[in-house]
C-alpha cells in the first residue's frame, strides 16, 4: 500500500510539472512586461494633504497625469495641495469603507476608470503591549484595512478595463520592525503581506502592484503623531530610530516610486540598506535578533527600555 501511494504521488508530481512546462511555454497577455505610464491617467492619492502623499501627487501631475484626486482626511490640505497641481481635492478618511467606496464611484462616475490608486495614509505611535486596544485598532484600521478598501472598491473596474496599478505605503518596518512602537510594526507588516497576496492573486488579471518600504522620510508624520508633545526634540521628529540610514526627502521618495511603478517593480526601498537588512534576517535571525537587541540598547542608553512599561502594567 505504501508503494502504491509513492508511486501515485510521484506521478502527480510529475504531471504538476508537466503540466506547469507547457503553461509557461504559452505568451499570456499578463505575463508580458508593461511599462506603467503615467501621462493620460486617472491618479488618486490618498494621504495626499502633506508629505509622501502629496509628492506622489505633485510627480503624476508633473508626468501629465490626466486626473489626479488628491484625498486626504484633512480637507483644508487636500484643497492646498490640488489648487498647487491643478488636481481635484477629495476629503475622505480612509479608515471608512463606506467613504472609500463612495469617493471611488463618485470619481469613475465623473472621470473614468481610475488607472492608478495609491493607498498612503498613515501615522505612528509609540507604545508597546501596554498601548490600548483602541489605539491598536486605529492604526490597525489606517495602515490595513484601509488598503483592503482601496482594493475591494477599484479592482472590479480595473479588472473589467483589462488591468490597473495599486502603489500601497508599508514601511521598512514592515519588512523588519519599529523598535517601540508594537502597532506601527505589525500594521506595516500586514501591509506588506497583503500587498503580496493582491499581487499574486490578481496579476491574471492586469493588476499590478508596487508597495512602498521607506525608512525616515521628512514628513509631519511624527509630528503629527498623537504622541507628539510640545517642545520635543527636532531629532525625534525628523525620524527618530527609522534616521540612522539618513532622512529622505519625499520628493525623492515620490520619484523612486514612479520609476518603480514604470518598472513595474513589486519592492519600493527609497532606503537601499534595508535590501540587506531583510536578507540578513531572512538567513540568519537569531542574529538579526540579537543586533537588533543591541541597536535598542545604543537608543536608550541612559533611560528605560520600551519594554520596561509593562513591568507595572495591571491590563486595559
Amino acid at each position: 500500500m505504501k508503494n502504491v501511494f509513492y508511486s501515485q504521488n510521484l506521478k502527480k508530481s510529475y504531471l504538476l510539472e508537466l503540466t506547469w512546462k507547457c503553461i509557461s511555454a504559452k505568451e499570456h497577455p499578463y505575463r508580458k512586461k508593461r511599462s506603467m505610464e503615467i501621462a493620460g491617467k486617472v491618479v488618486v492619492v490618498t494621504g495626499a494633504g502633506a508629505g509622501i502623499g502629496a509628492a506622489l501627487a505633485e510627480v503624476a501631475s508633473k508626468e501629465k497625469a490626466r486626473i489626479v484626486i488628491v484625498a486626504d482626511k484633512n480637507g483644508e490640505n487636500a484643497m492646498k495641495v490640488a489648487h498647487k497641481i491643478n488636481g481635484i481635492p477629495y476629503e475622505v478618511d480612509v479608515s471608512s469603507e463606506n467613504q472609500m467606496q463612495t469617493m471611488v464611484a463618485a470619481i469613475e462616475d465623473e472621470h473614468g476608470p481610475i488607472n492608478l490608486f495609491c493607498s498612503n495614509a498613515g501615522f505612528v505611535t509609540s507604545a508597546g503591549l501596554e498601548d490600548t486596544n483602541e489605539r491598536i485598532q486605529k492604526m490597525w484600521e489606517v495602515h490595513v484595512m484601509a488598503h483592503i478598501y482601496a482594493a475591494r472598491a477599484v479592482l472590479p473596474q480595473m479588472i473589467a478595463n483589462g488591468g490597473g496599478y495599486l502603489l500601497n505605503t508599508a514601511s521598512a518596518a514592515g519588512l523588519l520592525t519599529q523598535i517601540g512602537s508594537l502597532s506601527y510594526s505589525i500594521t506595516k507588516s500586514a501591509a506588506v503581506s497583503l500587498a503580496e497576496w493582491i499581487s499574486i492573486t490578481h496579476f491574471h488579471q492586469g493588476i499590478k502592484v508596487s508597495v512602498l518600504c521607506p525608512q525616515a522620510v521628512r514628513t509631519d508624520i511624527l509630528t503629527n503623531s498623537p504622541d507628539n508633545r510640545e517642545g520635543d526634540d527636532p531629532e525625534w521628529e525628523e525620524g527618530g530610530v527609522a534616521s540612522s540610514d539618513g532622512i529622505v526627502e519625499p520628493k525623492d521618495v515620490a520619484e523612486v516610486c514612479m520609476e518603480a511603478i514604470r518598472d513595474e517593480r513589486f519592492m519600493v526601498l527609497p532606503h537601499p540598506q534595508v535590501q540587506g537588512y531583510t536578507e540578513f534576517k531572512a538567513q540568519n535571525p537569531e542574529k538579526w535578533l540579537y543586533g537588533m537587541r543591541k541597536f535598542q540598547d545604543r537608543l536608550f542608553p541612559d533611560e528605560a527600555l520600551p519594554g520596561d512599561l509593562m513591568r507595572d502594567f495591571r491590563g486595559a
